[in-house]
């Protein structure tokens, strides 16, 4: 069994790092939800907008903390594994929320907090998996958040088709239904990111448990 301390040393620093970036990703991820309930208003994109800057300068700290730091048991490819999948999660966020930004007035009448509600779902779940490597020893609890994590992908899943069908048969405006389909598939595309994430995460805790 394995914690954070024993792999990484003394670079509990690290853990913090992957830690506040996971937090970082939620909060990103909750701007955007509250972005598709209210629209484009200043609060909303300015809470967005710190959150991304937050995440950004996070992964690069982790990226130069890691150069200074010796590590022995975790690999540094697992390292960088966790934090390019934890920053993929809001960089792709970002693309939903500049070009719904952009279209939002003219999809008023589409729904997108169902699958944005999904997203800040995953993002917890990240969370709580990042959370749980520093104890480590408990993989039975990480495979129950793993199976969690594909449960609320699968969900998603389900979820992409659904609108399609009313808005191809029922708009007379292409150039809408084909900005609504693009929207919904950045939303799947970051909870693919989530869970990109998990598979990082538990393939670690098998590889040293």
């Amino acid at each position: 069994m394995f914690s954070l301390q024993t792999l990484f040393g003394r670079s509990d620093r690290i853990y913090d790092l992957l830690q506040a970036s996971s937090e970082a990703a939620l909060e990103t991820a909750q701007a955007a939800d509250e972005l598709a309930r209210n629209g484009d208003d200043a609060p909303t994109l300015a809470a967005f907008s710190a959150a991304r800057l937050r995440e950004k300068e996070l992964a690069t700290e982790i990226s130069e903390t890691l150069i200074h730091t010796f590590v022995t048991t975790l690999d540094r490819e697992d390292i960088e594994a966790m934090n390019e999948a934890l920053y993929k999660i809001p960089k792709t966020v970002e693309k939903f929320a500049e070009r719904y930004v952009l279209v939002n007035k003219r999809l008023q009448d589409v729904d997108f907090t169902r699958r944005t509600g999904l997203l800040v779902h995953c993002t917890e779940v990240v969370v709580d998996m990042v959370r749980e490597l520093r104890n480590g020893q408990r993989l039975e609890h990480m495979r129950r958040l793993q199976d969690r994590l594909q449960a609320l992908e699968a969900e998603a899943d389900a979820l992409l088709l659904e609108p399609y069908r009313s808005l191809y048969l029922d708009s007379s405006d292409p150039v809408r239904v084909m900005l609504a389909k693009t929207l919904f598939e950045i939303i799947e595309k970051a909870i693919d990111n989530c869970r990109d994430v998990g598979n990082v995460i538990y393939f670690i805790v098998l590889k040293n448990s």
